[in-house]
């Protein structure tokens, strides 16, 4: 595994570009739960979308600790190392950490008490930034309660699906984005796997079908 590329987003101004008429609609805030995160190609590329205003990253003190842990055993790196790339995503993305979120777990009840406090994210998020609409961005979506979650006005996302959205919504930005993927993707000393392979890689199957018909 590579070590992420800390990229400059906009959401320090929460600069926020909304699909077009008639596009799908995709939320301003985004929680990007830890599995997205430990993805080097799924944290780059949704980085990579606010970097260029088309959403805003959230995350808590507890996803960025589970991030730390889990990311220096996977990928052995050392502890101290990791720390610094996460200060380096906090300071690229400072409006991103929404803090100790564990008062937002009150009320909680229909999914997984161990991702209540992903949850907890976006209700933070949601009073931080009012009027806005928020998601959960997960690989592990049947943990989360649709009904309950839509009861605190936040969707649920796989990441194929909603980058499948913002396909549809961004077209000039994914077909300038797309070909940065190999390179995210990549470890130290290796070539580029294809684009393809790597889209199949990440279970990005939809946005895979995307692109070859669109090549």
């Amino acid at each position: 595994m590579t070590s992420p590329i800390v990229q400059r987003g906009t959401d320090a101004g929460l600069v926020f570009t909304a699909p077009p008429t008639g596009g799908a609609e995709i939320p301003a805030l985004l929680v990007l739960d830890t599995c997205v995160l430990l993805s080097n190609v799924l944290r780059r590329v949704f980085l990579w979308l606010a970097s260029e205003g088309h959403c805003i990253p959230v995350w808590s003190e507890r996803i960025g600790d589970e991030w730390r842990r889990n990311a220096a055993r996977i990928w052995g790196v050392d502890a101290e190392d990791i720390a610094a790339q996460w200060t380096g995503l906090q300071h690229a993305h400072p409006t991103a950490d929404q803090g100790n979120v564990s008062d937002y777990e009150s009320g909680l009840r229909r999914s997984d008490p161990k991702d209540w406090h992903v949850i907890a994210a976006g209700r933070a998020a949601k009073s931080r930034h009012p009027g806005q609409r928020a998601a959960i961005v997960t690989r592990n979506i049947r943990d989360f309660n649709r009904t309950e979650l839509r009861g605190y006005g936040l969707a649920l996302f796989e990441p194929d699906d909603l980058l499948v959205r913002f396909h549809a919504a961004h077209p000039e930005a994914l077909r300038r984005m797309m070909p940065e993927i190999p390179g995210w993707a990549v470890g130290p000393g290796k070539e580029p796997d294809p684009l393809e392979a790597v889209l199949k890689r990440e279970r990005l199957f939809r946005l895979n079908r995307l692109y070859r018909s669109a090549g």
